[in-house]
């Protein structure tokens, strides 16, 4: 069987550890990091829009994250977006800018975090799953219309989960260097 005919499923394995790495790049390990910023979004002249959009973001210390608004209306829609957010810091407005301060993780907000990790590999891996589901039901499909043969399809089967057994390994290593970020802090 060509290996092109794995490649959409491959990329779309890829997409899916790619956003794994974003999701993982949201959880805050203690330090000061603008991507905990990435999934929220600010009710700005009635459109939910990402705080980069609205202002710069800065970092002056390990610890602190700045948000200066272009638009200093928007400080207090930008206070209560991130308020209301599962960021849990509370924001500092001191009428031009907003500061976060993050805290040293607790041992349990270490663990919640954690949890949080294995949440997100889990849903990836499903993800990675589903995909490999899909992947053989449309080889079962060229089976059932004489396009391949039996073998063909014992092959593509095989291949097929040997890729989705390399994402998942990939999953499980960027879950396992997370993880000991958050506990090394």
């Amino acid at each position: 069987m060509d290996k092109s005919a794995y490649e959409p499923y491959g990329e779309k394995m890829k997409k899916t550890l790619s956003a794994l790495s974003g999701e993982l790049a949201t959880v805050r390990a203690g330090r000061a990091n603008a991507a905990v910023l990435d999934q929220i979004r600010v009710d700005y002249y009635g459109q939910p829009t990402p705080i980069q959009q609205i202002g710069s973001v800065s970092v002056p210390d390990p610890r602190t994250l700045v948000i200066t608004p272009w638009d200093a209306s928007s400080l207090k829609a930008v206070e209560k977006a991130i308020q209301t957010s599962e960021l849990g810091i509370n924001p500092t407005n001191d009428g031009k800018v907003i500061r976060l301060a993050f805290p040293q993780l607790t041992e349990d907000r270490r663990r919640e975090l954690t949890k949080q990790v294995a949440k997100y590999a889990e849903e990836s891996k499903v993800a990675v799953r589903n995909i490999r589901r899909d992947a053989i039901e449309a080889f079962k499909a060229q089976k059932k219309k004489s396009e391949i043969t039996e073998d063909d399809l014992k092959d593509c089967e095989k291949d097929v989960q040997k890729i989705t057994d390399d994402y998942i390994k990939e999953i499980e290593k960027l879950q396992e260097k997370k993880d000991k970020e958050l506990l090394e802090i």
